[in-house]
């Protein structure tokens, strides 16, 4: 039986300094596209104000400037569905299974703060669907409260992109906080592959969670074995 599936991209297109690009992690979204796509489900973009979804000019750069991204940025309808995004108030969560936040650095700056995705984010899982999150996508989970006022990631197991990696990525002096950190400071059990930059899914129950670009087929893969 095919399943909804709502991917959140990030309309930020620059750090803090307007010269230094950032966006969408373009793999980050095209791997679990193609895992959700090879099942039959239907799936539709949502970013915090709809509209474009810029792309972070590394992720169009060898390793991760894969086939199954350069498929996506030769494909003139896919790309224009990255035009055009929903904007939340458009969303009923009602109408999804599962929702899946993409990564790159821009959604540091605008997935913590979108009320409108964290009413999205509750709805589904109050009516017993998935929550996932690939690398910095898990930005979009630290302020997001259920009904009863408690934190969702609250004593949860999960994991993200990790500060040494940030460290690594020569980005940790351009990004606004520390995301490991501030899911911990929420109570979040965050965990991290023993190797930067390898593979990791972390599944606690109806949370399914990836560390990095790396993870992101990995972390479809987990969403769909669940919504299976």
């Amino acid at each position: 039986m095919p399943r909804r599936i709502l991917h959140v991209v990030s309309n930020v297109a620059h750090y803090d300094d307007p010269s230094e690009r950032t966006g969408l992690w373009l793999s980050e979204l095209t791997h679990a596209w193609d895992v959700f796509a090879a099942q039959g489900h239907e799936q539709r973009l949502v970013s915090p104000l709809g509209g474009a979804s810029p792309l972070e000019p590394r992720s169009l750069k060898w390793p991760t400037f894969d086939a199954s991204a350069k498929a996506w940025l030769d494909d003139e309808a896919r790309m224009a569905l990255l035009s055009h995004t929903a904007r939340p108030d458009e969303i009923d969560p009602a109408d999804f299974d599962a929702i899946y936040f993409t990564g790159g650095h821009a959604v540091m700056w605008d997935f913590p703060g979108a009320q409108g995705l964290q009413r999205i984010t509750r709805g589904i899982h109050e009516r017993g669907g998935i929550v996932s999150s690939v690398c910095h996508g898990y930005c979009g989970l630290l302020n997001t409260r259920l009904s009863d006022g408690t934190l969702l990631v609250a004593g949860r197991r999960l994991t993200g992109f990790s500060w040494r990696e940030e460290v690594l990525a020569g980005v940790a002096r351009k990004v606004p906080y520390n995301a490991e950190e501030e899911m911990k400071r929420r109570g979040a059990r965050y965990e991290k592959a023993w190797l930067p930059f390898v593979s990791k899914v972390v599944v606690d129950g109806r949370l399914v969670t990836g560390q990095n670009p790396q993870s992101a087929k990995a972390t479809a893969e987990e969403v769909a074995a669940l919504l299976r």
